[in-house]
């Protein structure tokens, strides 16, 4: 009787980590085969795969900071947002070629792009507006920010039982005929 009570907290732990999400890449295939619209695209919750850290540096004169923190580092004044793996995310918008804008954080554009990776199976990336050897820019904000070279790969990720039921919820009328 007494080992029914040593298994049943064990029960229940493993019956509430299986209903948590399973997250998996938001690939190109994935897309395409969802054939998502805009506004399914909208129902959907993406997280990050990877911390993503932005970084600029502050010129003189007078900076106002209205997200992330100041650092100095290397005497110079360094202004940093960062998005930690598993930040929730929402579709701001979505533009040509299948790239989704995506926000991480409540303000005016507090985004980021993704698009298609064919170096690694589609999966939807950050993308840079340029990359030099050691360091991507990406735009956030309207403002120029630095991204380490490998935050470049970081990736959306997305829980497939959900957006399953997503695309099938959608389904087209076909209408009814007078008798």
């Amino acid at each position: 009787m007494k080992s029914i009570f040593y298994l049943l907290p064990l029960l229940s732990l493993l019956l509430f980590s299986s209903c948590g999400p399973t997250l998996s890449p938001f690939t190109k295939r994935v897309y395409e085969q969802g054939n998502f619209s805009t506004s399914d695209l909208e129902r959907i919750q993406f997280y990050l795969s990877d911390d993503i850290v932005l970084r600029r540096e502050l010129t003189g004169g007078r900076s106002e900071v209205i997200s992330g923190e100041i650092k100095i580092i290397d005497g110079r004044k360094v202004e940093q947002v960062v998005i930690p793996k598993g930040t929730p995310g929402v579709l701001a918008f979505q533009s040509d070629g299948g790239r989704l804008a995506v926000s991480f954080e409540d303000g005016e554009d507090r985004y980021l792009m993704f698009g298609p990776n064919p170096t690694v199976d589609g999966r939807y990336t950050l993308l840079a507006s340029s990359q030099k050897k050691r360091f991507s820019v990406v735009t956030y904000e309207g403002k120029k920010w630095r991204v380490q070279r490998n935050d470049a790969y970081t990736n959306l990720m997305v829980d497939l039982k959900k957006i399953n039921k997503v695309a099938v919820q959608s389904r087209t009328a076909k209408g009814r005929r007078v008798d």
